[in-house]
């Protein structure tokens, strides 16, 4: 019976936690993408790479719920999942870090880590915000990430890494099982850069995917395990890091090479 219950847990860890299957999508004439298929596994990250209006963005809001797609199908831990708005894609264990961040910088890092999900204390209707214990949480998840960032920081005195923390940080209130980075590296510093694929590196250890969208090839190739292309809506590359180069991505995303 053990035996039986470990094999389980064996196939379950094993098992793609995202699958994308033909997806497209079509903004009245435009077609942003065009049966892009995807598999996903766990403690993996991707690098998701292509020219401005390659259709990286509108795949991604896809799978975070924003947008539905026109054709195609997606699946998480095996399960047929269709999004009519980001709160139910994170109720199945997707979270999304965009490149503005979404952060109000007059309050403090673990008041942004609890945003719209605050924690209260009390009886009945008479609930108050419980700040211990939200400091406390949010102070576990800035040690778990290795950040130095400390829960009563305004957000305004922070660095770009220090940011980074506070947006991953919230991202894990909910256990996620995908995370998505929109452009986490852009406009900062090299020493708050290697902070953030730190960030995502601790991330991948602690068992999430992660797709992450970048045009600094050097980031990509620091952390992802994997790389795909898109190019005009359509995928042109899907490969391991250790199989492409620099070189053949800037190849891929121009046109120079039809597909790897």
């Amino acid at each position: 019976m053990a035996a039986q219950a470990l094999d389980t847990t064996s196939e379950r860890a094993a098992a793609p936690v995202l699958e994308l299957k033909g997806i497209s999508k079509n903004f009245g004439a435009i077609q942003a993408l065009q049966e892009v298929s995807l598999t996903m596994g766990r403690a993996e990250v991707v690098g998701l790479m292509g020219d401005n209006g390659a259709g990286k963005s509108t795949l991604v809001k896809i799978i975070a719920g924003n947008f539905a797609p026109s054709a195609g199908t997606m699946i998480i831990d095996g399960e047929e999942v269709h999004f009519n708005k980001p709160i139910e894609a994170r109720e199945h264990g997707v979270e999304i870090v965009y490149q503005d961040l979404a952060l109000c910088d007059n309050l403090s890092a673990a008041a942004n880590v609890f945003l719209s999900r605050e924690i209260r204390k009390g009886i009945g209707p008479f609930k108050v915000l419980d700040y211990s214990t939200m400091y406390k949480r949010a102070a576990e998840l800035f040690k778990e990430l290795k950040s130095e960032t400390r829960p009563r920081d305004l957000v305004k005195q922070m660095s770009g890494g220090q940011r980074q923390a506070v947006a991953i940080a919230r991202t894990r209130l909910s256990d996620p099982k995908i995370v998505l980075m929109d452009e986490p590296t852009a406009a900062i510093s090299v020493r708050q850069v290697a902070e953030v694929l730190n960030l995502i590196r601790h991330m991948r250890d602690q068992g999430d995917a992660v797709i992450l969208i970048s045009h600094r090839m050097p980031d990509v190739f620091a952390v992802a395990d994997r790389i795909v292309v898109l190019r005009r809506g359509r995928k042109v590359a899907d490969k391991p890091i250790t199989e492409s180069s620099p070189e053949e991505v800037t190849g891929l995303i121009t046109g120079a090479i039809e597909t790897a």
